[in-house]
């Protein structure tokens, strides 16, 4: 009988810490189990500890010229090669890793705060709100996105600064849309019914109650938004609108290099590849957050 009560206890005292597993641990569990997200992890925090270490990395500066040893091969002094100036193209490739993801993380922030306010405020509102904000949305969707990014530096004038800005105002409408249609399914619980009918301010429920329910699939989104936001800083690069000389970004660098193509292929090769990882490692992760967190996915 002894054993019998003790047997009980146990497995009573496994499922009551079953119970009480954080969702965040949960979570974790669930992303460590996909292989090819933690795949994409190694990858983006690894672009990002070079982005940080860049500085005592570097064997060479990001700008200085060396006409002497222009469009050299990569060897043992420079791994990389170098440019058509001389410059080492592996410690432009590391300050660039720096650029790059400073514009992903902060035009994606950006769009996050801009696209999620107006998505929550058209979803809850209704009416007239809801319709103007989202007729904007669609007149901005309309638009081929990197020909609006392409509109809006054309306005502002070329510069990283400005792409940046660019990239965050042709993302918001995807946000928002996102937000929108997550508010409007959330607004219907019962909960949020109750909030209502004890007098809780709009502004409460919004941010204590529908906000918190609603922010999974942002979460998932911002994360597939930096990869795209950084093909995109490169595309504007590429073309002279985003980052401009001397400046490493990898765009700029495809762009500056492109008349080597066949002389020297290394210009064009290693910031490609840099793009082509930290995108890659991005959207593994993304995928990885979207099985996760999304409830249909579970399922």
């Amino acid at each position: 009988m002894a054993e019998l009560v003790k047997n009980t206890a146990n497995i009573t005292t496994v499922n009551v810490e079953e119970e009480l597993t954080p969702p965040w641990k949960e979570a974790w569990q669930s992303f460590c189990k996909n292989k090819l997200a933690l795949v994409g992890l190694g990858i983006v925090i690894f672009f990002i500890l070079l982005a940080f270490i860049a500085p005592s990395v570097a064997p060479y500066s990001s700008t200085d010229q060396n006409l002497v040893e222009r469009l050299q091969a990569p060897s043992g002094k420079h791994w990389f090669g170098t440019d058509d100036f001389g410059r080492d193209i592996f410690s432009r490739i590391l300050y660039g890793a720096r650029i790059s993801l400073w514009v992903g993380f902060f035009s994606v922030l950006g769009s996050v705060i801009l696209g999620t306010l107006l998505g929550i405020v058209a979803g809850y509102y209704g009416r007239w709100v809801d319709a103007i904000i989202s007729r904007c949305f669609d007149i901005m969707l309309a638009f081929p996105s990197i020909l609006l990014a392409i509109a809006v530096v054309a306005i502002l004038g070329p510069s990283l600064q400005n792409a940046l800005i660019a990239i965050a105002i042709i993302n918001i409408p995807n946000f928002g849309r996102l937000v929108r249609s997550k508010v409007l399914s959330v607004k219907q619980e019962e909960y949020i019914m109750a909030a209502r009918a004890v007098g809780m301010k709009d502004t409460r429920i919004l941010f204590r109650h529908i906000l918190p329910n609603s922010i999974s699939p942002v979460i998932v989104q911002a994360t597939l938004a930096i990869a795209t936001a950084i093909i995109e800083a490169a595309a504007l690069g590429f073309l002279g609108l985003g980052a401009q000389a001397p400046t490493p970004e990898w765009g700029k660098m495809l762009s500056d290099s492109k008349q080597y193509l066949v002389q020297a292929p290394w210009t064009l090769f290693f910031p490609g590849i840099a793009i082509m990882l930290t995108v890659l490692g991005f959207n593994l992760m993304g995928d990885g957050l979207r099985d996760v967190l999304d409830p249909k996915m579970k399922q």
